[in-house]
């Protein structure tokens, strides 16, 4: 489950593959080594007009938990740009019965014009949960906490349900339709369609499709890549929000819709538990995870967070541009030292 620190908008600079473009079957460059304020949690990056935004999860009890924001001129230096707001909107309350110590897990895209960020509120453990909207039709990456106007829930679920409203990933597909996944724990990833207009969901296709499950395991923070012909989902499982005790790392899987049914390498079904793993442990990167793609200029790029075991387990903001292998399968660089 996406959560903690803080709101975060990412974006970043292009950089070069190594020896080439992404989908040559060569090794994208390393990992850059990011500074500044890098405290965040489930991170979100968007790049406006060359500049990059970062959102993430919020401070718990801290600013009313509203979503943290961050902001780079190069994507590579991140200062605070402080909070969404001070005060969790309205509607929070009321699906949840209380306001929970922080929202979780924004994500953000563009069409149009319009930005639109998605997040959850929940409570933790339950699968008592909303996905909200907010909408801003001239985001300003020197004004980020600007301009935005919350259009309420746009996806709620309850005990009882078989999935959980949280982790919000919105795609804009190359038809001219757009999509919502979202899930963790419970019966997995699920997807809906939306309008790509008013961004809730599309009430002429009330489909709930699945497309990864643990089995009531550990499994969440879905993002889709549309690229080649395929679409990757990535996800994370295992053990979130432990700091140096977590176990979080990134998996991806692909199928020919965004609709499913998606695969890892070896063919097994992420229904069934299936992915390949991108990213793990490793030296003082523990528990990557709470992972998002987006697009900076013409290239793939994810951004998650770590706990940094240099740091006690603090979490970290770390961006890494997508190669793809001979056999069309995502890659990341080295990580930075």
């Amino acid at each position: 489950m996406r959560r903690l620190l803080a709101l975060g908008l990412t974006l970043l600079a292009p950089l070069p593959l190594a020896g080439g473009d992404s989908g040559t079957g060569r090794l994208p460059a390393a990992q850059p080594t990011l500074t500044g304020d890098l405290q965040i949690h489930d991170p979100a990056v968007l790049e406006v007009g060359g500049r990059y935004v970062a959102m993430g999860t919020g401070f718990e009890n801290v600013d009313g938990g509203t979503l943290r924001i961050k902001t780079s001129a190069d994507g590579l230096r991140w200062s605070d740009a402080g909070t969404l707001g001070t005060a969790q909107p309205a509607w929070v309350a009321k699906q949840l019965g209380t306001s929970p110590p922080n929202l979780w897990a924004p994500t953000l895209s563009r069409r149009g014009g319009t930005t639109y960020l998605y997040y959850a509120a929940s409570l933790f453990g339950k699968n008592t949960s909303g996905i909200g909207l907010a909408t801003n039709p001239h985001l300003d990456p020197a004004h980020p906490a600007a301009g935005w106007t919350d259009q309420g829930a746009v996806l709620t679920s309850r005990p009882g349900d078989t999935f959980n409203a949280i982790d919000p990933f919105r795609i804009d597909t190359a038809d001219g339709r757009a999509w919502l996944a979202f899930g963790s724990f419970w019966d997995g990833i699920k997807l809906r369609e939306l309008d790509p207009k008013s961004g809730r969901l599309r009430s002429g296709n009330t489909a709930l499709y699945s497309l990864a499950s643990r089995g009531g395991g550990a499994i969440e923070a879905a993002s889709i890549l549309e690229h080649g012909g395929y679409f990757y989902l990535f996800v994370s499982f295992d053990r979130c929000c432990a700091g140096l005790e977590s176990t979080y790392r990134i998996m991806v899987g692909r199928a020919k819709k965004v609709t499913g049914p998606y695969t890892d390498r070896e063919g097994v079904p992420m229904m069934k538990g299936g992915g390949s793993q991108l990213q793990a442990t490793s030296g003082r990167f523990i528990g990557p995870g709470g992972q998002e793609v987006y697009r900076n200029g013409a290239q793939d790029w994810l951004v998650y967070h770590y706990y940094d075991g240099d740091l006690g387990g603090t979490p970290q903001l770390q961006t890494a541009q997508i190669g793809f292998d001979a056999a069309g399968w995502p890659v990341l660089g080295a990580l930075p030292k």
